[in-house]
């Protein structure tokens, strides 16, 4: 009778978490272990198995064609064999969701409303991601992405959730301080610029009429709590996401300049990773996501 290959479980599905988000890093984090321990368990896959799983010559992660195949014939699996322990485990979280959210978007707008969905969901896990506010490209280890951009990526399903709209703001000092005559701010008027966004302010003026001053003085930050922060405490006037920044309005820390609003060429996107686009928790917090997210909600 031949022998039977020893192949371990905890090492495929080690290996399955790790496909999933092309990232040993990630996979440790869901897993409790380190990024070496992941490598370890991987390793030792690929010497019982006599075959390369990952392609670790590159800058990025990659599955080798074996690694792919080997995929989608295990993943599935380790999903059944998790959600058959789950439903024997009281109390117990039967799915893991990880979501990539811009970090202004995330502080501001979507953190804050989390809590609705945790308390319906308990079992779901849910881990929140902050990554590059600019870069238009949905996160290898995230299963859901809200980004910008000026078109999602078309082999992924998505929702538009809203354009990216901005509102000068500033501190109520500096609103006081403000003199506008004939459409022309002759008032000191320092502009405070997101460095993602470094002509927005020039778009701004050209698509309200209002005329900025000559030489105005320019602060640049690379984030946008920097920038919001900044103008809340007066250092100049600073284009403000709605409906993402109202936190900031309702308090008063930051007050309207002016009622034009500048409407971006990106917008807000819902992005599911196509191996997760038909699990049931993904689903339940993308449908959420698109309820309470979408514009007008």
């Amino acid at each position: 009778m031949p022998n039977k290959p020893n192949i371990s479980l905890r090492g495929l599905r080690t290996f399955s978490i790790a496909a999933r988000y092309l990232s040993f890093r990630t996979a440790g984090e869901e897993l409790f272990i380190t990024a070496s321990a992941v490598s370890h368990q991987i390793k030792s896959l690929e010497d019982e198995l006599g075959e390369l799983l990952f392609d670790r010559n590159s800058r990025e992660l990659s599955l080798t064609e074996t690694g792919k195949s080997l995929y989608e014939d295990v993943s599935p699996l380790i999903e059944q064999l998790d959600a058959v322990a789950a439903s024997y485990k009281k109390g117990g979280i039967s799915s893991s969701i990880r979501i990539s959210v811009q970090p202004f978007f995330a502080s501001e707008y979507f953190i804050p409303r989390l809590s609705e969905f945790a308390a319906k969901h308990p079992e779901i896990d849910i881990q929140v991601g902050t990554s590059d506010e600019s870069a238009e490209k949905h996160p290898a280890d995230a299963d859901l992405s809200i980004r910008l951009f000026r078109s999602p990526p078309p082999d992924m399903p998505s929702s538009l959730l809203f354009p990216l709209c901005m509102l000068p703001a500033g501190s109520p000092d500096f609103m006081k301080n403000m003199k506008v005559k004939n459409k022309k701010i002759v008032s000191k008027f320092p502009i405070i610029v997101h460095e993602s966004r470094p002509k927005s302010w020039a778009e701004w003026s050209k698509t309200s009429g209002i005329q900025l001053p000559e030489n105005t003085k320019v602060i640049r930050l690379d984030s946008m709590i920097a920038v919001v922060r900044a103008a809340q405490r007066g250092i100049g006037a600073a284009l403000v996401p709605i409906p993402i920044g109202e936190l900031w309005f309702d308090e008063g820390s930051i007050v309207r300049l002016f009622d034009k609003e500048l409407v971006a060429d990106v917008s807000y996107y819902l992005v599911t990773k196509e191996d997760r686009s038909s699990d049931k928790s993904v689903l339940l917090l993308r449908d959420w996501i698109v309820r309470n997210f979408t514009a007008g909600s």
